[in-house]
């Protein structure tokens, strides 16, 4: 199959906004900011750069129509915030990964995780755990702040034996991680059907395919009557209010739910959304423009 490959550059604030565009008519939402490698392969990122997010859609009926409402959106985008121009190119299904290889490096988070892309050659250090990662067409590589914020609190948050859910799993890295660090069963969900397979491969790479299962599809998959330990909802403040009631109705007593995708100037929003679910807010973190937050049901 054909793909086009659609992106642009923004200023952190803009991401957000964007990729929301992206998820909307494109399939799949990469978010890649500005990195500078260093010989041991590892990186660190410029913040003077613009941050450059991309989508994809398979060359058929709807592609044309597809590509024209992204345009139509990011011009009207364009009139509240600096963007830059749409820049479109075509790839074979074969090149997509190849072309995105040398994006990704070796990447420390927290005190003990590294996420090591599987053409990479990391030699792993004692006590660390090691996050094998191929990202295809899926958001959440350790690129992006909220996927790090996600990941410290996950291992402040984790106890062992967990029951976790993972709502919006992108790549599924989160959910990895929850396995690799003692989690007894991690329920992954994502909507996007591209983004599912590549979660689903990245769990079988990671031999945590007996403690991690992914469905494609929506929260309504979850039993009602299913109780976790920790939720994990990487998404953002839109999906957010919809899903947070009914999230919090699945959080066992004493459970945590770690929230993320939301822009710092969106926090007294989140704050309203949080107290209205009858949640308590634990743990507060943010990185440049992202915010995270660890809930609990306890007072």
């Amino acid at each position: 199959m054909e793909w086009l490959e659609l992106s642009t550059r923004a200023e952190a604030e803009t991401v957000e906004a964007i990729a929301e565009i992206f998820h909307q008519w494109g399939q799949g939402v990469a978010i890649e900011e500005p990195v500078v490698a260093e010989p041991d392969e590892t990186y660190h990122v410029d913040y003077t750069q613009p941050v450059r997010v991309a989508t994809y859609l398979p060359v058929d009926e709807r592609c044309e129509e597809r590509r024209q409402r992204i345009e139509e959106a990011l011009h009207w985008l364009g009139l509240l915030r600096p963007i830059e121009p749409l820049v479109v190119r075509q790839l074979a299904e074969s090149d997509w990964e190849n072309a995105w290889k040398r994006y990704f490096y070796v990447r420390h988070v927290g005190q003990r995780l590294v996420i090591v892309p599987s053409w990479r050659r990391y030699q792993p250090k004692p006590g660390e755990v090691i996050l094998d990662l191929d990202p295809g067409m899926a958001f959440g590589t350790g690129v992006h702040p909220t996927t790090r914020l996600c990941l410290r609190l996950l291992e402040r948050h984790l106890a062992p034996g967990a029951r976790v859910l993972d709502l919006g799993t992108g790549s599924g890295i989160l959910a990895i991680a929850a396995a690799k660090l003692g989690a007894a069963s991690v329920q992954a969900i994502e909507l996007d059907a591209t983004a599912a397979k590549v979660a689903t491969a990245n769990v079988a790479q990671n031999a945590v395919a007996g403690t991690v299962w992914v469905e494609q599809g929506e929260l309504g998959l979850v039993p009602p009557d299913a109780r976790f330990d920790l939720i994990l909802a990487n998404i953002n403040l839109r999906v957010i209010r919809a899903v947070l009631p009914a999230l919090a109705r699945h959080l066992a007593p004493g459970g945590v739910a770690i929230l993320s995708g939301v822009l710092h100037e969106h926090e007294a929003a989140l704050r309203e959304i949080i107290a209205e679910a009858g949640l308590v807010i634990r743990e507060r973190r943010r990185e440049r423009d992202w915010l995270a937050i660890a809930v609990t049901s306890d007072e």
